[in-house]
């Protein structure tokens, strides 16, 4: 903690403080369990375990990479996903509200049999969808060949390739015309201003992934824009855009936007139902 404190570090990729992040980098480097630090604050370490350890702190501390680059994991609500710098680190608000399959904007999540995630990077959130809606099909996209190589990992770990489908192209592009019941998007929203100041932590990740262009909307434009033409007529399109409210809200007022509640507030997340939707 004090060699984080010290060097300043931003977090936000899996971990929020300088304790949680210490606890678990020395925990993972030691093959602990990530959740029990207390029972092994008195072990003594071996040599090349001090060893170990410290490399792994003076890199996060120095190279400011983010710890899930390190250990080449990441945690989203109880589920383990493989990552590299080929993609972003997992992280979205989307993942807590699929843990109640998005009820109550998805009356039954049983009755779901269709899924679309755009932007899907890791392909975190189409392993979530798949769990939350179990009947099911998920159809997951991304520019990014790299990004989908990240994906295609995670899919196999959890045996969900006769499920999840993974496209490379541009939003809809690569998919056949269908009509899905549940759109799910956490696209690159950061506006050209938070860019520029973004901690190098996050300049380690694909500028692809997090730029949105001036006022962060460029992405979710083009995805409202389409989205009637893809959703099921009580279909749902659930957008995440970090701290950018006052620009959707500036670029999408004429349109009925419901904030969803997460543990970070009520302005990180929007949901529009099809009818709502431009035609």
């Amino acid at each position: 903690m004090s060699r984080f404190n010290q060097a300043g570090l931003s977090f936000g990729h899996g971990s929020a403080n300088a304790y949680d992040e210490a606890a678990y980098l020395v925990l993972h480097t030691l093959h602990l369990p990530l959740d029990l630090l207390d029972p092994f604050m008195d072990a003594r370490l071996s040599a090349a375990e001090i060893d170990a350890v410290l490399n792994v702190i003076e890199r996060r501390a120095t190279e400011r990479v983010p710890a899930a680059y390190i250990t080449q994991e990441a945690w989203m609500h109880g589920f383990r996903f493989y990552v590299d710098e080929r993609t972003i680190v997992p992280r979205s608000f989307i993942g807590e509200l699929l843990q109640d399959g998005l009820q109550p904007y998805v009356e039954d999540s049983e009755q779901v049999s269709a899924v679309l995630e755009l932007c899907t990077g890791s392909g975190c959130l189409a392993i979530l969808a798949a769990h939350a809606f179990p009947n099911a099909d998920i159809d997951a996209v991304d520019l990014s060949a790299p990004a989908l190589e990240v994906a295609a990992r995670n899919v196999a770990d959890y045996k969900l390739d006769d499920r999840i489908a993974l496209f490379e192209g541009d939003l809809y592009a690569p998919i056949a015309q269908r009509r899905y019941d549940v759109i799910i998007s956490n696209p690159p929203y950061v506006n050209a201003a938070s860019m520029r100041d973004l901690p190098a932590e996050y300049r380690h990740e694909p500028d692809m992934a997090l730029a949105g262009g001036a006022d962060g909307m460029d992405i979710v434009r083009r995805i409202i824009a389409d989205a009637r033409n893809w959703l099921t007529e009580d279909g749902v399109l659930v957008i995440e855009i970090g701290n950018e409210r006052q620009h959707v809200e500036a670029a999408f007022g004429g349109l009925d936007l419901v904030w969803l509640s997460t543990s970070a507030g009520d302005d990180n997340v929007f949901l529009i139902q099809a009818a709502d939707l431009p035609v």
